[in-house]
């Protein structure tokens, strides 16, 4: 199928995959950890057998996209390495070697009545997945949902359709390997965007959608979606620098922080300094964000002191730019008074995705963890940590600023739901 699918049949396409998917649930569900653990290990094995294939069919895409004018954040993302697919490989058995929560009844407590009452984890059972460019959340979705007992259907980019392919046939080798029904994970065949309207539709066969893109996409989708939505619209990340802080490692975190790699969620967009060691900072940070061809868009007070910098890329801030995720070679930067106005900065204009503050002070430290109001708040260390990979999930199905059921990385976890379970030697009701 492509982009001219008739409208019809793109209706009975999804009703089919809906179908598969919700029966292919049934047996996730009853799976065993011994099954569940075979498919994420004989994934990660096709991974690392099939790096040049999967090389070959993301070549296919990348030229396609360069010549349709993608930018170039984009075809960062869009871009496979064996790096990323090793990365792909290892995820998949860090989520091997975890324990399997499904099933797991906690907080068992015995009532006055004699019946014991406590909540068991339990899958969702079906979520859709809707995200662009980057084909490694082909394998991100589908290992997180093999480990926690769903089925899933993915729905990709149009630029990155014979990468998902090249991927999702892996996934189904896989499950097949195992025992496990290859409609557990199913990648919607075509690139007709009527799919997506159909996806968001069908609360009889989904019953969540994960959107992970850029913000018009999400933002369409928690318009139209009849069933419920995991999302973050954007990551306007900050980096706060302390007074007092160890100048040298806020230098080292705030570039990582900013340059290690610019085009993912997590990458800091703003920088906020106190005025205390502003002049100790800032002239040194500019220069190396100059240095790497950083524009920086400044305060007043920031710009005249970074604005004398050879090479520097200066510009002032307008209000828009204190809300901006770049995902490119640009930072806005604040001065602020301390830690209190850091705070209130924040929550004014983050978007409750990742935000950092480095300082030898762990009162302000301790005040940042408690009143920062975003899903992942750090102390000395780099943004561009808030990954579920890094954060010994395994992978990650997205990050989410909602602040019910799941928050933050999404891992396994926020893959389950609770039920409640209630044990008893037939007690009754008086």
């Amino acid at each position: 199928m492509n982009a001219a699918t008739p409208a019809e049949s793109v209706v009975e396409l999804m009703a089919t995959l809906g179908q598969q998917a919700r029966t292919a649930s049934a047996a996730m569900a009853r799976a065993t950890a011994a099954q569940k653990n075979a498919a994420l290990r004989a994934l990660a094995a096709l991974l690392r057998a099939h790096v040049q294939p999967l090389l070959a069919a993301n070549a296919v895409d990348l030229e396609r996209a360069r010549a349709e004018g993608l930018s170039e954040p984009m075809l960062d993302r869009l871009r496979l390495t064996p790096k990323v697919i090793e990365t792909c490989a290892q995820g998949c058995e860090q989520l091997a070697a975890m324990p399997d929560i499904i099933g797991e009844i906690i907080g068992l407590t015995q009532q006055p009545s004699g019946i014991r009452v406590g909540q068991m984890r339990v899958p969702i059972g079906v979520f859709g997945m809707i995200y662009e460019s980057r084909p490694n959340v082909t394998i991100e979705a589908a290992s997180l949902s093999i480990k926690s007992g769903n089925a899933c259907i993915l729905r990709g980019g149009s630029e990155a359709i014979e990468s998902n392919r090249a991927l999702s046939a892996l996934v189904q080798q896989a499950l097949e390997q195992a025992g496990l029904p290859s409609a557990a994970v199913q990648l919607v065949p075509t690139t007709d965007r009527a799919a997506v309207g159909q996806l968001i539709a069908m609360p009889e066969y989904v019953d969540v959608i994960i959107p992970r893109g850029g913000k018009g996409l999400i933002e369409r989708i928690s318009r139209e979606a009849k069933v419920p939505v995991i999302k973050h619209l954007d990551g306007n990340c900050h980096t706060y620098v302390d007074d007092p802080c160890d100048i040298e490692l806020a230098l080292r975190v705030t570039d990582n922080a900013k340059t290690q790699k610019f085009s993912p969620c997590n990458a800091t967009e703003s920088l906020l300094v106190a005025r205390g060691v502003a002049m100790a900072f800032l002239p040194r940070m500019g220069a190396i964000f100059a240095a790497k061809g950083v524009e920086m868009r400044c305060c007043p007070e920031a710009k005249a002191i970074v604005g004398v910098l050879p090479g520097a890329r200066v510009l002032d801030a307008r209000e828009d730019d204190w809300y901006a995720e770049y995902l490119a070679p640009i930072i806005s930067i604040k001065i602020v008074d301390g830690v209190d106005e850091a705070i209130a900065w924040i929550n004014r204009y983050s978007s409750h995705h990742t935000d950092a503050i480095l300082t030898t002070d762990w009162n302000h430290a301790q005040r940042f963890l408690r009143e920062v109001d975003s899903s992942s708040v750090m102390v000395n260390t780099s943004t561009r940590f808030a990954d579920g990979f890094e954060y010994g999930l395994g992978a990650e199905i997205g990050i989410s600023t909602d602040k019910f059921h799941a928050r933050g990385p999404v891992g396994v976890a926020g893959l389950t739901s609770l039920k409640y379970v209630v044990l008893g030697q037939g007690e009754v009701r008086t």
